[in-house]
């Protein structure tokens, strides 16, 4: 297992692809953040008058922050694939299993790594979102919460959630090994199919319960913020999903993906 993990770092780490996603996440994260602390920021700002209705303030800096998780991770589970689609791109799947037969071993190594770059886009977008969003919050005379143990328990949720999303990245990976195919499906499902999920099934109390079962909506209950939840991403009364809950659920997703894969194509010949 220690040959395969250094195998799997150094597969990652020799090409340009891992650095260039996270410079576009850090950039994109960065700018999300920044724009959603100056709306909301002059929003809050231009309600403080006497009778006026005013923005809950403690909840914005966690939506601020949050925005690592709430727009970046289809970044990790983008990486996720490629780890594993490349490797049948470009054949190096056929020398990687004959140095280490035991396939087993290979997805666990690329798991595990790929679960460490995760975390790390995950501390590389909180620097992008409290950099940039604590400031403008404070510009508006807005508490930060930089004091508060909650945002920095928040911090420490959100690295999580982006470590798992990276591993769900290489289940899927091993369900669908063409390269192509794969990204269309990481693409389509996060940015279209799930978010009109979760909308359609705001309304009524039993699509809810079944929505806030939907990766995604795991994921802001194991971080707990984002712009959905916070803001009213739901019009019934149901009750998010514990953060400890979203965790064992966005895992869950991860486990299964990955040994529907490693039971079907990961078994497959390989030329």
């Amino acid at each position: 297992m220690i040959a395969a993990l250094r195998s799997e770092m150094l597969k990652l780490t020799s090409v340009r692809l891992w650095w260039i996603l996270l410079l576009i996440l850090v950039v994109y994260v960065a700018f999300t953040a920044a724009l959603v602390a100056g709306i909301f920021g002059a929003i809050s700002d231009q309600t403080a008058t006497p009778g006026a209705p005013a923005l809950p303030a403690d909840l914005l800096p966690p939506i601020v922050y949050s925005s690592v998780t709430a727009v970046g991770y289809a970044f990790p589970l983008i990486l996720g694939a490629l780890a594993v689609t490349s490797e049948f791109r470009y054949q190096t799947v056929t020398p990687t299993f004959l140095a280490q037969p035991r396939r087993g071993v290979v997805l666990g190594a690329k798991a595990v790594v790929l679960a460490v770059a995760g975390a790390l886009y995950g501390v590389a977008g909180l620097v992008a979102s409290i950099g940039l969003g604590a400031p403008i919050l404070g510009a508006f005379g807005i508490e930060t919460g930089l004091g508060d143990q909650e945002t920095w328990l928040l911090a420490a949720r959100a690295v999580l959630a982006m470590a798992l999303w990276a591993t769900i990245g290489v289940g899927l990976g091993t369900l669908i090994p063409n390269q192509v195919a794969s990204i269309v499906v990481v693409l389509a499902f996060t940015q279209f199919v799930e978010p009109i999920l979760r909308f359609g099934t705001s309304f009524i109390d039993w699509t809810a319960e079944v929505g806030k079962f939907l990766p995604g909506a795991a994921s802001d209950a194991l971080v707990g913020a984002s712009v959905f939840t916070s803001l009213g991403g739901t019009s019934t009364g149901t009750e998010p999903l514990e953060w400890w809950q979203g965790g064992l659920v966005l895992a869950a997703y991860a486990v299964v993906i990955a040994v529907a894969g490693s039971l079907t194509t990961w078994r497959k010949d390989v030329s």
